[in-house]
């Protein structure tokens, strides 16, 4: 198979240098025959989320394509949704280089990239430019140096840039790399952020006459009583949906591995237990109607069947995509 081979070689190189190359890869080869490299053509399997068809219930975390640039090539992979970003109003470097950290013996990567990405006006070209037809989310967040008393207008500001572009837009503050940030999944600075986001929300309806849904992502590092504090925010807040979770901070299920003690978000394997359980957690305090996107160490068909049985509609993997490739997809998409 194509893709082991392709990991051999990247794994052997620096991460973060991997990680570009293999988007500057998807995006010049989209578009031509050697597309065939990872094109694949996967069955059906419909669902209706928040008022949104999708073909497949399996689509892409955000993280992965932060500026929008491979939205073609990871289509042609048969995710049944796309989620890029998380995008901030400006143009931002990210934390100091290295950043991204594989612990392979646990299917695992630790990340501290810090929102880098060229700027909510640069994505928003891209998804211009893509001939993707599918359902494509964009995950939004403030820049670094906004402090969490204005983070509000930084989200209205990416709001009001990707709202026509989106089939849905995801609220990031759930990130352990943006200092603060996760201060705003809380008491009163989380209300006030999701009332903004919710009066803009109708005010962007009206203009643009569409309904784009908002998700919601958040931690998995939060105790079931902080769960229920969010879960009954998001429904005060008439938020459409919620993505659970994000990177943990927790090392417990990695000790003693090289590169465990990297500060930064894990993610793969080993955030799968916590991650599923704040996702019952959730289920459990909004109802049955709530739209929940599962995410968080998703590697094979069983782990993606567990997500469902936990209470997710829909499931995004990343990191499980990272040391699998597109043949995850297809394996999950057969275990439906």
């Amino acid at each position: 198979m194509f893709y082991p081979f392709a990991r051999s070689l990247m794994f052997a190189c620096d991460a973060e240098w991997s990680h570009n190359f293999a988007l500057g890869s998807l995006k010049r080869l989209a578009h031509t025959p050697l597309a065939m490299a990872w094109r694949q053509q996967l069955p059906s399997k419909p669902v209706t989320v928040a008022g949104i068809a999708f073909d497949n219930p399996i689509g892409l975390a955000a993280g992965l394509d932060k500026n929008a640039d491979c939205i073609d090539a990871f289509g042609q992979m048969g995710f049944g949704f796309i989620e890029v970003g998380t995008v901030t109003p400006r143009p931002q470097a990210g934390n100091d280089k290295p950043r991204i950290f594989r612990l392979p013996q646990a299917q695992a990567i630790i990340n501290r990239m810090g929102f880098n990405n060229k700027g909510v006006d640069y994505l928003v070209e891209n998804v211009k430019k893509a001939q993707y037809q599918g359902v494509l989310g964009i995950n939004i967040g403030k820049n670094k140096d906004t402090p969490n008393e204005q983070g509000k207008d930084d989200y209205v500001h990416c709001m009001r840039k990707v709202y026509a572009h989106a089939s849905y837009i995801t609220v990031n503050i759930s990130s352990p790399n943006t200092p603060g940030l996760r201060e705003l999944q809380y008491g009163e600075a989380l209300d006030d952020l999701l009332q903004t986001v919710r009066n803009e929300q109708l005010d962007l309806q009206a203009q643009f006459d569409k309904y784009v849904p908002i998700f919601v992502k958040i931690a998995p590092d939060m105790d079931e009583t902080e769960v229920q504090q969010v879960a009954l925010a998001l429904l005060r807040n008439k938020m459409d949906g919620a993505i659970a979770t994000n990177t943990t901070l927790d090392r417990t299920m990695v000790q003693g591995l090289k590169h465990a003690d990297e500060a930064g978000g894990l993610s793969g394997l080993p955030v799968q237990q916590k991650s599923t359980q704040v996702l019952q957690q959730l289920r459990q305090a909004v109802g049955t109607d709530f739209p929940l996107i599962g995410v968080g160490g998703i590697v094979d068909g069983a782990s993606a069947q567990a997500k469902l049985a936990a209470g997710a509609d829909l499931l995004q993997c990343y990191t499980g995509f990272i040391y699998r490739g597109p043949r995850l997809i297809a394996e999950i998409i057969d275990s439906l």
